[in-house]
């Protein structure tokens, strides 16, 4: 606590930066629900500038007692599910005819040549990214593994603290290190299509397993059939699973993005899964474990960025970069080598 009371003082006695808001007033735009106060802070949290990382510290511990009330939904899927439109025309549903609020964090693989990103979902999201109760946030994943940005969990807080009812986070696509969103989430929804080759090869056991609700999309037309016979091998397939330790038994649905059949009953499946969990207490238990992942996650980072600040091995890096390109050193003992002026006393 003595910590953050010093980063709080060093925050608001530190001069304005140049394109930067006063501390206290990304705070008060957050809490007021001001989309640009929101999208810059976004902006701050995500910057990997040294110098904006106090600004991020006091900015999350500011408002953090007032996140945690929304509905958290993590969704991934195969490449052309449909993920985007699906998401515009729920979204749509929310804001539409419940009223809710909607926030959208996307994430855009970023090259790793050129490091940039397209973010382009706001552009496959066109009525929804123009409607006065959403807000729609793309991140670059600068090659943060998980199918998520590397502040996405911060971003969910901030977004819960500028009020919104309900926080989607669709992730870049499904494969083997997909799983991040799940230790964000409350909700994990799978979104497949039939047709696309065989289907119960085509992911990975592992997304199966955690998944809450999965739908098979784009169920309109000549290809209800096939999205029917999917359905059913995919229920089928969940029931060889254990049972899930939080008492919600996984959902198999069939949807269209394209007509909105069946994209209801998927948000139904939101409702009910979150009154299952919060009637058995796991809700609370699930929100801890994202705590408890959260912490984990930034230790790790922080770490990593400590250890590539250090000056011994900021020296020496390059050197040994090289070297591994050559064949002259082993990966294995590079590492070895740079950990160890990581640790050495300066």
């Amino acid at each position: 606590m003595r910590r953050a009371t010093n980063i709080a003082k060093r925050v608001q006695a530190a001069p304005p930066r140049r394109g930067r808001l006063a501390p206290q007033a990304y705070v008060d735009g957050i809490l007021a629900g001001d989309r640009v106060v929101l999208a810059r802070a976004i902006t701050a949290i995500e910057s990997e500038l040294a110098a904006d990382l106090d600004l991020a510290q006091f900015i999350l511990e500011a408002v953090l007692p007032h996140a945690g009330r929304s509905r958290r939904v993590g969704i991934t899927g195969v490449p052309g599910a449909g993920k985007s439109t699906f998401i515009d025309v729920l979204g749509m549903m929310l804001t539409e005819q419940r009223g809710e609020s909607l926030a959208v964090l996307t994430v855009d693989p970023s090259s790793p040549l050129s490091k940039g990103s397209i973010l382009g979902d706001k552009t496959r999201m066109e009525r929804l990214s123009q409607h006065p109760r959403a807000f729609i946030r793309p991140s670059p994943s600068r090659g943060h593994l998980g199918g998520v940005a590397r502040r996405t969990r911060e971003t969910i807080v901030l977004c819960e603290a500028a009020g919104f009812q309900n926080i989607i986070v669709e992730t870049v696509g499904v494969g083997q290190s997909e799983t991040a969103v799940r230790s964000m989430t409350d909700f994990f929804l799978l979104l497949m299509i039939a047709g696309a080759g065989d289907e119960l090869q085509g992911i990975k056991r592992g997304i199966i397993e955690m998944t809450d609700c999965l739908a098979i999309n784009k169920a309109d037309g000549d290809n209800i059939a096939k999205a029917n016979r999917a359905r059913t091998e995919y229920a089928s397939a969940l029931h060889l699973f254990p049972p899930a330790p939080d008492g919600w038994t996984p959902r198999v649905l069939t949807c269209s993005a394209l007509t909105g059949g069946g994209i209801a009953e998927i948000w139904q499946a939101v409702l009910e899964h979150h009154e299952t969990l919060t009637a058995n207490s796991y809700f609370h238990e699930r929100r801890r474990q994202q705590a408890l992942a959260w912490m984990h996650e930034l230790i790790q980072s922080s770490l990593e960025d400590e250890f590539r600040r250090r000056p011994s091995v900021h020296a020496r890096l390059p050197e040994f970069e090289k070297l591994v390109r050559q064949g002259r050193a082993t990966p294995f003992g590079a590492a070895r080598e740079l950990l160890a002026l990581f640790l050495r006393q300066e």
